[in-house]
């Protein structure tokens, strides 16, 4: 059995940046998925748009936007990506805020770590929004759930539909 390497360490075991000078340029997706569960009051007052900082869901899609964009700033060796597409969608459901977004790259490397920092900050977002009617909100279960493009194709979490 060929033993996997970590490609974000040299042979001495120090961390570097992956060389993606020779990878083919292609079409890449990342979709992540993440959640942030909260009190009943707190998910009844984001839907009544009844939260005093604003409208939480709005802020949070922009947030995650943004936290995308900005993933080789605060990963440290990401390479810096420019960003084809960014969705974020978040639903309320009883127990909290669904957060899922996708990430879309014609590059050289992936954007699984862009997808799943947008899901991330948003999560952030929403517990910063509503800490004052939920004090112990907190994300649950940030994960991929789908990518495609490049040398290992597509590829979806099992379960993850």
């Amino acid at each position: 059995m060929t033993e996997r390497r970590l490609t974000h360490v040299d042979a001495t075991g120090r961390a570097r940046m992956v060389d993606i000078s020779d990878k083919a340029v292609t079409q890449r997706s990342a979709t992540a998925r993440g959640r942030v569960t909260c009190s009943a009051e707190a998910v009844e007052r984001i839907a009544a748009d009844a939260i005093a900082k604003g409208s939480v869901l709005d802020t949070a899609r922009l947030a995650g936007i943004m936290g995308a964009k900005r993933t080789s700033d605060l990963i440290p060796l990401c390479h810096p990506l420019a960003l084809r597409h960014i969705d974020v969608d978040l639903r309320l459901d009883t127990s909290g805020v669904v957060i899922e977004a996708t990430a879309r790259v014609e590059g050289a490397t992936g954007v699984e770590m862009e997808a799943l920092t947008a899901v991330a900050i948003a999560g952030l977002t929403v517990i910063d929004m509503i800490k004052a009617v939920d004090h112990w909100a907190s994300i649950t279960d940030v994960t991929l759930v789908h990518k495609e493009g490049g040398r290992s194709g597509r590829l979806d979490r099992p379960g993850s539909g």
